[in-house]
C-alpha cells in the first residue's frame, strides 16, 4: 500500500449524466468552480471535459478548455490539471448504412484531439490505448491514430495518463514503450466497470496491474456503484484513485452527489486505511510534471541545483 495516494477528481464526462443529477457541471465556469470545490476538499488532480454551454452535449472546444484552465488557475486554490485528449472517438454505424457513422457518431483526428493540449499545455493528458465496445457504440482508437497521438503528446512535453479500459490495452501501451513513444515513469489509470471492457473487481484490477511494466505508477476507477469500493482496493493493491461525476452520480443509493463530496468520502477512507491523499504540490514532485507558475519540472529543478544553477 501506498504511503500517500493521488486522487483524482473527474469533474464531468461526455454523456448524458446532467440531466440526471443537477450538480454535473456543464458550463465552463461550473467546470472551474468544481475543480476549485475538488481542491478544496482534498483532490490531487482534476481530470476534465467539457461541455456544450447551451446544450449540455459534447464539445471540443479550445476556448471552452482555455477558459476553464484561465479560472482554475488564477484561484487561490491549487490542482493539477488533466485535460482529456480522448474524445473524438464514438462510432455508432448508421442503421441503413453502417458503412456511415450515425446519429451520436463523433469522430476525431488525432491531431483534432490533441489541439487543447498543445495550445494549453495542462501538466497531465489522457492517451487511450485501444478500441473498445463502449456500451452500445465503439469507441474507436486504431493503433496508428495511438501511435500519431503519442507522438504528438510526447513531443508536448505534457505527461500522458495512459487509460486502459480492457487488458489488451496494458499490452499496446508496452509497445508504444518499446518503440520509444512513451517515456520512462509511465503513468496508467485503470478504466474498470465499463461495458463491455474490464469488469470492476479485485481479480481483473490485479491482473491488469500485474500486467504494467516494471516501475509504472497507476491508478484505477469503477463507475456507478462501484467506484468507491474501487478506490479502496486501488489503495490496498498500492495504486491511486480517480473519482468524480464523470464516473458516478451518487454518494449512496438514492442521493446525488456532488464532485466535492465524493473527494471528501474517499479521502476518509484513503486516510481510515493507512494512507493519506498528496498534495498537488507533492504529485507534481512524484510524477515529475511541468509546474505550470515556473514552466519547470521537478527533474529541471534538481538538475540545476545540482549544477549550481538557480532554479
Amino acid at each position: 500500500m501506498n504511503r500517500k495516494t493521488i486522487l483524482t477528481c473527474a469533474i464531468t464526462g461526455a454523456g448524458d449524466t446532467a440531466s440526471k443529477n443537477p450538480n454535473v457541471p456543464v458550463t465552463p465556469k461550473q467546470i472551474a468552480d468544481d475543480c476549485i470545490a475538488a481542491a478544496k476538499a482534498g483532490a490531487s488532480v482534476a481530470h476534465i471535459h467539457v461541455r456544450d454551454p447551451e446544450t449540455g452535449g459534447i464539445s471540443h472546444s479550445t476556448e471552452h478548455f482555455r477558459e476553464v484552465m484561465d479560472r482554475v488557475r488564477s484561484a487561490d486554490t491549487d490542482i493539477v490539471m488533466n485535460i482529456t485528449a480522448g474524445g473524438g472517438g464514438d462510432w455508432i454505424p448508421d442503421a441503413n448504412d453502417p458503412t456511415r457513422g450515425g446519429p451520436g457518431t463523433d469522430i476525431q483526428t488525432p491531431a483534432e484531439r490533441h489541439a487543447p493540449i498543445q495550445e494549453l499545455l495542462p501538466e497531465l493528458c489522457t492517451l487511450d490505448c485501444g478500441s473498445l465496445n463502449f456500451g452500445d457504440m465503439v469507441y474507436i482508437n486504431t493503433a496508428d491514430w495511438l501511435r500519431e497521438h503519442a507522438r504528438l503528446v510526447q513531443a508536448a512535453g505534457v505527461k500522458p495518463e495512459l487509460e486502459c479500459f480492457d487488458l489488451g490495452h496494458v499490452w499496446f501501451a508496452r509497445q508504444l514503450q518499446q518503440e520509444g513513444l512513451l517515456d520512462d515513469d509511465l503513468l496508467f489509470q485503470l478504466c474498470l466497470g465499463i461495458p463491455w471492457g474490464a469488469e470492476a473487481d479485485t481479480e481483473t484490477m490485479l491482473t491488469m496491474k500485474n500486467k504494467l511494466p516494471t516501475n509504472s505508477n497507476w491508478a484505477a476507477f469503477g463507475i456507478g456503484r462501484m467506484q468507491i469500493p474501487m478506490v479502496a482496493q486501488a489503495v490496498l493493491l498500492g495504486g491511486h484513485a480517480r473519482v468524480g461525476l464523470e464516473d458516478n452520480l451518487y454518494l449512496s443509493k438514492g442521493v446525488m452527489a456532488t464532485n466535492a463530496q465524493l473527494v471528501e468520502k474517499s479521502s476518509g477512507i484513503i486516510e481510515n486505511l493507512g494512507s493519506s491523499v498528496m498534495t498537488p504540490a507533492e504529485t507534481r514532485a512524484f510524477l515529475k510534471l511541468r509546474d505550470p507558475s515556473t514552466g519547470k519540472t521537478a527533474g529541471d529543478v534538481a538538475a540545476l541545483e545540482t549544477a549550481g544553477g538557480v532554479a
